[in-house]
């Protein structure tokens, strides 16, 4: 592609986002679980036929995936990079030129999810244990020091696995509701994983917040030194 077209391609896309209710439907799809149009119509306050006409706008700009089961039809996100363009146009959104005061819901401030990774103060200290414990280096894309590799295999995490994908290894995505940066890639979306495997971490089945358990609580506090104050 040349200058031009991936300007006409970049309008294309940005008109997809624009509309308030396709915006809608693309924010629900953040949590990572695929919805069918009916849900979407819902979610975006429209009738159920122009929700389908707004998702094949969104999927034919390569915005959301279309996944057939059976008689069942059911819209995600086109993939994570999706998920990390839409949390940076939120952080754009909220005016960063202006003092910054968190205005979202507390439970989502504190802990959410970002598509497949974990988000909100909680992976925000998260990520800057890492960073101060030596275990990521780098700045926007992040490698494991060996001590980081040996600590994220102690917690189960096939690092080895994780590296042969084609997705990128570690990566900073900015939360939307702290300014700054927590961990996604393919590191991040283990880590989330893992929490939840090993019940350090519940997500809501209608949101996408999530809630640390006690045995959590005593997880962080013991791995990573992270004092755990849930609203």
């Amino acid at each position: 592609m040349n200058g031009q077209d991936d300007d006409v391609a970049l309008s294309q896309v940005a008109g997809a986002i624009a509309e308030p209710a396709r915006t809608k439907m693309l924010c629900a799809l953040m949590d990572g679980h695929a919805r069918t149009s009916t849900e979407m119509a819902v979610i975006a306050e429209v009738s159920t036929s122009t929700a389908s006409a707004h998702l094949a706008r969104l999927k034919d700009d390569g915005l959301i995936t279309l996944y057939t089961q059976g008689r069942h039809r059911y819209y995600s996100l086109a993939g994570p990079s999706v998920a990390q363009a839409i949390e940076g146009l939120m952080v754009i959104s909220r005016n960063s030129a202006k003092a910054f005061v968190p205005s979202t819901p507390t439970r989502l401030q504190f802990a959410r999810t970002c598509y497949d990774h974990m988000a909100g103060t909680l992976a925000v200290t998260l990520h800057d244990h890492f960073i101060e414990a030596g275990w990521l280096t780098g700045n926007d894309s992040y490698q494991l020091s060996a001590h980081g590799d040996e600590a994220m295999v102690e917690l189960g995490i096939d690092v080895a696995t994780l590296r042969t994908q084609r997705r990128r290894f570690a990566c900073a995505c900015l939360d939307w509701s702290m300014r700054r940066p927590h961990l996604a890639g393919a590191l991040g979306a283990a880590l989330l994983q893992n929490a939840v495997r090993r019940e350090w971490v519940i997500q809501d089945l209608d949101s996408r917040a999530l809630s640390v358990t006690p045995k959590g609580r005593k997880a962080l506090k013991a791995r990573f030194g992270t004092t755990i104050c849930e609203p």
